[in-house]
């Protein structure tokens, strides 16, 4: 049997005009090993640089032994802490979206073009390698906001899978004056959609898409408005 490792996922949420949501799903390029071509939520595997003491320091928004207790104690505080963190360093390198602040607790401000196309130089330099996560949250003076994420679902791949995840689910919403990427070297292109609107298109060719995904869209799906969405799972 093939053990899952450990991964998490972030489905970015945004009200509409008409009190509703919109959730970002992105699609994966067709060359990918695990699910390639497929629609999904940014995500990946926790690495051990995501609960290093470098990484750690750079938190702010819930602790060690908090993140244990919503994971149900399967892992020691510092894993647990990688699990938010992972997301926010996936949801960054896939997407551009960066759930973090300066020091002082101040937002980044995403409408300096300067700002933007600096951290678009350390995005990139991070997919490649380049670049370490805690390295770029040091050098930039900021830290990962663990309270914008919200924990709301768990899932594992089944044993027949030849690849397998055990991942953890958070909803963030989009934070304001950021835009996510349309594409990147891990995304062929994104779209904002209602998951009502996506699920109506799961037997279209054009439209691959697969449980987990289908199950997080059958959840929110019957969410009809941005202010219970709020509301339910307390996002802030």
């Amino acid at each position: 049997m093939i053990h899952p490792r450990l991964a998490s996922t972030v489905v970015l949420v945004r009200p509409d005009e008409n009190g509703s949501f919109e959730i970002l799903l992105t699609r994966r390029p067709p060359e990918m090993r695990f699910l390639g071509g497929f629609y999904v939520f940014p995500g990946g595997t926790v690495h051990k640089g995501d609960y290093s003491a470098r990484v750690l320091g750079r938190c702010r928004g819930l602790s060690g032994h908090d993140a244990q207790k919503i994971l149900g104690n399967r892992h020691d505080p510092q894993v647990a802490l990688g699990h938010w963190i992972a997301a926010i360093r996936e949801l960054f390198e896939e997407v551009g979206v960066l759930l973090c602040e300066s020091e002082s607790g101040a937002p980044i401000d995403w409408r300096d073009e300067t700002t933007k196309e600096n951290f678009e130089i350390k995005r990139r330099a991070i997919v490649n390698e380049e670049l370490a996560f805690g390295e770029f949250l040091e050098s930039e003076g900021l830290l990962c906001d663990l309270s914008h994420m919200i924990y709301f679902f768990h899932r594992v791949t089944p044993e027949f899978y030849p690849m397998r995840f055990d991942t953890r689910f958070y909803l963030a919403a989009v934070p304001a004056h950021q835009i996510p990427l349309s594409r990147s070297e891990e995304v062929t292109h994104s779209l904002w959609i209602k998951p009502a609107e996506a699920l109506s298109q799961v037997d279209r060719y054009d439209f691959p898409i697969l449980p987990p995904t289908t199950t997080v869209l059958e959840d929110l799906g019957g969410i009809r408005s941005w202010k219970h969405l709020w509301t339910r799972y307390r996002l802030g």
